[in-house]
């Protein structure tokens, strides 16, 4: 067991974007989604690159998703993420992130991504960089089709209970980790942790990041998902992070027998 960890969010943290919002194309041609959930999703998307979430955005998008994906088949889903990955995110990923993943491994620590988004974009996308865990929302699944209800939110509160539940399970010392995210929803995530560090962070986080002190990280250079993958390295690290998703299911099954 690592005695620390370092937690990420993934949207405007490891990734320029919107996680979920960039399969909304994909989505479309693959039938699950129509063309004004298309337009509304590139809407969405552009609100949050000028100004972040907030609350009440983070709730509406929950039941906007909730009602969207029930009857959705997971495999098309999943389908769809892996065949258009690599051109979606590419080149959305931030190199400085990726050097402080590299960072953070190399210290020893365990690099875990918490993130909004469905477990079946962020599984896929934490594989790609090789994280040791990668944790997103979970929705129900019954006879292969999502049911629309919401098992776990990753999402504010969500993000620390998980957080604790990991500590808990893999012998981390919470003083000693690391948390790094751009949104000011995110700040029980960052209060559980001994090194809090404001990533791209909106205009509250940022406020907030200067009153207490927190280092502020401002990202600025996006690469090529492909390129940075390239090095022998990379590749070991991705191959080693298989099992990252079975990881993540563990811990949800985990939660569900908890409660």
């Amino acid at each position: 067991m690592a005695g620390s960890a370092a937690f990420f969010d993934l949207d405007k943290t490891i990734l320029a974007k919107s996680s979920s919002l960039m399969f909304a194309k994909p989505f479309y041609d693959g039938g699950l989604i129509s063309r004004a959930d298309v337009l509304r999703s590139g809407y969405a998307q552009f609100v949050y690159l000028v100004s972040g979430a907030d609350h009440d955005q983070m709730d509406q998008m929950r039941v906007y998703l909730s009602a969207l994906c029930r009857g959705w088949q997971v495999e098309t889903v999943r389908s769809i993420v892996n065949e258009t990955l690599d051109d979606i995110v590419e080149p959305t990923i931030y190199n400085e992130a990726l050097e402080l993943i590299e960072q953070h491994r190399a210290a020893g620590r365990e690099v875990i991504i918490i993130s909004s988004s469905g477990t079946e974009v962020v599984e896929p996308i934490g594989a790609r960089l090789g994280v040791d865990l990668a944790i997103g929302t979970q929705m129900e699944v019954v006879d292969g089709e999502y049911t629309g209800e919401i098992l776990f939110y990753a999402y504010g509160e969500g993000k620390a209970d998980a957080m604790r539940d990991l500590a808990a399970a893999r012998g981390y010392d919470l003083a000693e980790c690391y948390a790094y995210t751009d949104s000011h929803t995110d700040l029980p995530m960052l209060d559980l942790v001994g090194y809090p560090v404001a990533v791209n962070p909106d205009a509250e986080l940022r406020r907030i990041a200067t009153e207490r002190q927190w280092p502020i990280r401002d990202f600025a250079k996006p690469v090529a998902m492909r390129s940075a993958l390239s090095t022998p390295e990379a590749k070991a690290a991705a191959v080693s992070a298989v099992g990252a998703v079975a990881l993540g299911l563990a811990w949800y099954a985990a939660r569900r027998r908890g409660r």
